[in-house]
């Protein structure tokens, strides 16, 4: 019984083995082994009930039925690679398909989503897929495109980090939990305050308070301690205590006034937000279009957090 098809893999086994004159040069070449090799040859052959080569201890040759593919073989073969390249160009040129990146989840909620109907309107043939995670990995292993990260990033080989913006970190309560508490007047005060810790998932500890004092409780009190950086937010809102955390966060919360900034005086340096590419030479260029967005998005995007030090794409 004859196969419905012959696969580009055996066709290309077959004409590497007849231009090496050896099963093992013909494997090493294609990077599989001499036994997976044979038998894929061995499989187009029982599926036709013929013999295509002829196989002895110091030489290989092809049968007549042999000689007789060779030619259409190498047709077959160099018409895959054509069409390879042709689509290979294509999804480099045009700026359609899906794009996936990665976000902190709270980033997504409350910078990305607002933006994606005017992404939509710009690039209507291009579809974000927004995978919300706070894990710092490897992103071809993960299938991502992009990822969005903040702070330092180091140990990651293969990938190019790009500058986008840097943002504040900032100390808020709730009108209703200071009026019952009082408004901290300095870091020292924090030791009378219930604070709201955020634990980072990458490396399992409580986020620092980077402020700019020494005076900073070294055991703070933890009324509640989160790895959800929403969660984080909404217990602050609800007046369970004071929280640290991203300006970006907590900026729609500050900008209605059910949350009020303390401590502004005593903020530390600001940290970099950053996009993360893979560090291939050829950018697909819906690859590229969601770049430049997001980058022509910046000051959008911490415009509630004041003054914004933005960084030209023009090393993309």
């Amino acid at each position: 019984m004859q196969p419905d098809t012959v696969s580009l893999s055996q066709l290309r086994c077959f004409i590497a083995v007849i231009d090496a004159q050896s099963f093992v040069s013909a494997a090493r070449q294609l990077a599989l082994t001499t036994s997976g090799v044979s038998k894929t040859i061995s499989r187009l052959e029982a599926g036709y009930g013929l013999r295509l080569l002829h196989r002895s201890t110091h030489s290989i040759s092809p049968t007549d039925a042999g000689e007789q593919l060779i030619g259409p073989a190498r047709a077959v073969l160099n018409g895959a690679a054509d069409i390879d390249a042709i689509l290979t160009h294509a999804s480099m040129s045009a700026a359609t398909g899906s794009v996936r990146i990665g976000a902190p989840p709270a980033f997504i909620r409350r910078r990305l989503v607002p933006l994606l109907p005017a992404f939509i309107e710009r690039h209507p043939d291009i579809v974000l897929d927004l995978r919300a995670s706070d894990v710092f990995v490897d992103l071809a292993e993960v299938g991502l495109d992009l990822a969005i990260r903040s702070g330092p990033l180091h140990g990651l080989p293969g990938h190019v980090r790009l500058p986008w913006f840097e943002f504040d970190w900032v100390a808020c309560g709730s009108p209703s939990y200071l009026g019952r508490r009082g408004m901290p007047v300095t870091p020292s005060d924090l030791t009378r305050h219930d604070l709201i810790g955020f634990r980072n998932t990458r490396t399992g500890l409580i986020e620092p308070w980077r402020l700019r004092a020494e005076s900073f409780p070294r055991s703070p009190n933890w009324r509640f301690i989160t790895d959800d950086a929403e969660s984080a937010l909404l217990t602050t809102m609800e007046g369970a205590g004071i929280m640290w955390g991203p300006r970006w966060l907590a900026a729609d919360a500050l900008a209605s006034g059910m949350a009020i900034e303390v401590l502004p005086d005593w903020r530390g340096n600001r940290m970099p937000m950053s996009i993360l590419r893979r560090g291939q030479n050829l950018l697909p260029n819906r690859v590229r279009a969601v770049m430049d967005f997001l980058f022509s998005q910046a000051a959008a995007l911490a415009k509630p957090n004041g003054p914004l030090e933005q960084h030209s794409p023009a090393t993309l």
